[in-house]
């Protein structure tokens, strides 16, 4: 059963957020038990603050332990000051009020942290991925959670260039997971390409990752919301695959916004909780839908000087291509992570590879602090982001050009 309210005008009140935890905690026995959430990182969009004062005053004075895991699936590790803030709360009322709350990083290459609790044999994925891939596939995760009685999960859910909509049993897989399951869906779902998968609630990665997350045994319950832009619209509380669901359907509606022509020119305006290309591509996986063919997308963010700043190395090397170029030389890259072909095929977006010619439908383009020669070099298009005058281009979309603010989260298709 899922406990929630949606809105698809207004807010919730944070009164309405609370009534809405203590239904839903009722339902549980966590007298003495040890709960660990498990919640988002910086670059997802989350009034954790309210979650987390909420969250303790319902349940802290009853459990033994209540303890955070960031989600960062293979994102750098978050500084206690970044987590203390995004929590809304200070080292002094860390050190005295919360003093017997944990803050956790997951670390996904480190074996020490990591526990297998099973495999996805090859019929399962040729069944789950529709015949596209057949292999074992080795489950890790974070062993942490299971020194736990309860976990919850806490987080958004979007439109995603990966599993469709983000969220749900996503916070385990790729959130606090080993690396060869991650590599391995982001694989399949740029096989299938961004543009068949994204802002669609089944898929063949996500039924990986619901797979998947079968095999942890621990009880589980998840706060899936839906926030538009910032405030919450929509909150969904109870079992992972059920309350997903429900906040999918709620962001279908208001993360989803409708064209009626595509654009020759798109100028995405990179927010500042994207730190560098591997998280501000969203602004490509989320436009690439209305673009024209031939057209151009600018990923706008003066504020970036970093291509990864944990794949970075690898991304160098391989550069961004379209899927085609992988799938028809698989001998040549297959030394290269799923998960790095991936990235680099959602950014490219959709293209040809015929006769050892690549042809890109769509040119995208960096305007940040990375120079020409790295742009170059890793087969993306440069502009100097101090020639942009933004209000040049703005109340243009009879020409086809359109200026995106805050980029990354809300998706665009055409009506057609």
């Amino acid at each position: 059963m899922v406990i929630g309210k949606s809105l698809e005008e207004g807010f919730l009140s944070e009164s309405e957020i609370r009534e809405l935890f203590e239904k839903a905690l009722a339902k549980l026995s966590l007298k003495n038990k040890k709960v660990l959430a498990i919640v988002p990182d910086h670059t997802r969009t989350a009034p954790m603050d309210i979650f987390f004062r909420i969250l303790y005053e319902t349940i802290g004075h009853e459990v033994d332990v209540l303890d955070y895991l960031i989600a960062l699936g293979t994102h750098p590790e978050e500084p206690i000051e970044s987590i203390l803030k995004r929590m809304g709360i200070t080292k002094d009322e860390w050190s005295k009020k919360y003093k017997n709350v944990h803050f956790f990083n997951h670390h996904w290459k480190n074996p020490d942290t990591l526990q297998t609790i099973g495999t996805l044999t090859a019929d399962e994925i040729e069944s789950l991925s529709d015949g596209l891939m057949r292999q074992d596939v080795r489950v890790q995760i974070n062993k942490l959670i299971f020194d736990y009685d309860q976990i919850f999960i806490i987080g958004p859910t979007f439109p995603h260039e990966v599993v469709g909509f983000s969220g749900g049993n996503k916070y385990f897989f790729p959130g606090i997971s080993g690396e060869e399951i991650i590599n391995f869906f982001h694989w399949l779902g740029a096989v299938i390409t961004n543009m068949k998968i994204i802002g669609r609630k089944w898929t063949a990665t996500r039924a990986v990752v619901d797979r998947a997350a079968q095999f942890i045994q621990v009880p589980k319950l998840l706060f899936a919301f839906v926030v538009n832009p910032e405030k919450l619209s929509g909150l969904f509380i109870g079992p992972p695959e059920e309350a997903w669901e429900q906040a999918a359907d709620l962001s279908e509606k208001l993360h989803i916004a409708y064209k009626d022509h595509p654009y020759k020119f798109v100028l995405g305006i990179v927010p500042e909780m994207y730190d560098d290309i591997w998280t501000a591509g969203k602004v490509m996986y989320k436009s690439e839908p209305i673009i024209a063919d031939g057209g151009e997308v600018v990923i706008y963010a003066p504020h970036i000087s970093e291509i990864s700043y944990v794949h970075g190395k690898l991304l160098e090397k391989v550069g961004y291509h379209v899927r085609d170029y992988f799938l028809k030389q698989e001998e040549k890259f297959n030394w290269v992570p799923g998960a790095i072909k991936a990235h680099s095929t959602h950014v490219r977006g959709i293209g040809t590879f015929e006769n050892g010619v690549e042809k890109p439908r769509v040119q995208v383009t960096l305007a940040t602090q990375i120079s020409k020669e790295r742009c170059t070099r890793v087969n993306l298009g440069f502009r100097d982001f101090r020639t942009i005058r933004i209000d040049e281009f703005l109340d243009r979309e009879d020409e086809g050009i359109l200026v995106i603010p805050h980029a990354g989260e809300k998706l665009f298709r055409l009506k057609k």
